[in-house]
C-alpha cells in the first residue's frame, strides 16, 4: 500500500459529502485519518501491520469506545480507497451495565445551570439548555426549531439521515416566542449567533463551559449531548416506554436507547437493598 497522502483525503471528503454523511461527521473520520498520518513517518507506507500497531496504541491511551470510533473512520478510508487488506476490527468489549455518574448531568446540576444562566442573564443559553432538555434533540437538530415551528407546536428534524416530528410544548413555545420577540427574531432559527447564524457544537460547548465555571458544576459532566441524555432518562422515569422513547430519540434500535437509560450502580445497589433478603 503507498502511504496517505493530501489528495487522498480531500477525496476522502469529496466522497462522504456525496454520500450524504453529516457534516458533523466528515469532519470526524477526516480528523481522525489526519492523526493517524501525523503519527506515520515521512514516506511509510499503511500496512496492516502499522495499523494494527497504532490499535495496540490507542487501546492503552483511551476507552474502547473511543477507540473504535477511530477504527471506523480509519476502515470507511481503507474502504474508499480499496485497501482492505489495510483494516482492523473493533476491540471487543463487555456491554456496560451501569451507567458513570460522574460524567452524566443530573438534574440538580441542570437547575445550578439554570439558575445561573438566569443570574447572569444569558437567555439564550437558558432556554437553549430549557429546549435540549426539554425535547430531547440533538445539538444538530437545534436550527430546525424556528419561529415558524413555535406557532405550529411541532417541528421536523433531520437527525443521521432520518427525518422524525418533535413536538414542542405549549409553555416551551410560549417563552420562545417572548424570548424571540425580545431579540427581533421574527423568522428562521431561534437559536442564533451575532450574526444570524444558527449556533453549532462548538458555540454550544463553550458558552456551557464558561457556565460551569460560575455555576460550580463539573464541566465534564456539561456538553450538550447530556441534555437529551438527561431527557430520556426523565421521560423512562415516568413513562417506562422504551419503544416509545426510541422513537422519539429517533433511534432505529432500542439497544441504543438502553445506553440512555441505564442505571447507576449506587441505584442498582438500592434496590437489590430493597428486596430485604439478607435478614
Amino acid at each position: 500500500m503507498p502511504s496517505i497522502q493530501a489528495h487522498h483525503l480531500a477525496a476522502f471528503r469529496r466522497h462522504l459529502q456525496g454520500r450524504e454523511r453529516r457534516p458533523a461527521t466528515v469532519e470526524k473520520y477526516c480528523r481522525e485519518v489526519r492523526a493517524f498520518a501525523r503519527g506515520m513517518k515521512p514516506g511509510q507506507v499503511v500496512t496492516k501491520e502499522l495499523v494494527l500497531a497504532w490499535k495496540a496504541n490507542q487501546a492503552r491511551r483511551h476507552a474502547p469506545g473511543t477507540v473504535n470510533g477511530k477504527i471506523a473512520a480509519l476502515n470507511a478510508f481503507f474502504d474508499f480507497l480499496h485497501w482492505a487488506d489495510c483494516r482492523v476490527k473493533p476491540l471487543r468489549r463487555q456491554r456496560e451495565l451501569f451507567r458513570d455518574p460522574g460524567r452524566e448531568l443530573d438534574k440538580g446540576d441542570y437547575l445550578r445551570l439554570l439558575c445561573t444562566a438566569k443570574k447572569t442573564e444569558n437567555w439564550r443559553l437558558y432556554y437553549l439548555m430549557e429546549t435540549l432538555a426539554s425535547t430531547g434533540v440533538r445539538v444538530s437538530e437545534v436550527q430546525y426549531i424556528t419561529v415558524q415551528s413555535l406557532q405550529a407546536g411541532r417541528v421536523w428534524v433531520e437527525g443521521k439521515g432520518k427525518d422524525r416530528l418533535v413536538l414542542l410544548t405549549a409553555k416551551l413555545c410560549r417563552v420562545l416566542s417572548t424570548y424571540c420577540r425580545q431579540k427581533g427574531i421574527t423568522s428562521g432559527p431561534v437559536f442564533v449567533t451575532r450574526t444570524g447564524r444558527p449556533l453549532d457544537r462548538s458555540n454550544i460547548w463553550k458558552e456551557l463551559q464558561a457556565l460551569c465555571r460560575k455555576a460550580g458544576v463539573e464541566g465534564k459532566r456539561v456538553f450538550p449531548h447530556n441534555f437529551r441524555h438527561l431527557f430520556a432518562r426523565a421521560f423512562y422515569s415516568l413513562e417506562k416506554d422504551i419503544a416509545k422513547l426510541a422513537d422519539l430519540l429517533g433511534h432505529a434500535s432500542v439497544e441504543t436507547t438502553r445506553i440512555y437509560i441505564m442505571e447507576s450502580g449506587a441505584e442498582h445497589k438500592r434496590q437489590v437493598e430493597r428486596l430485604g433478603l439478607i435478614l
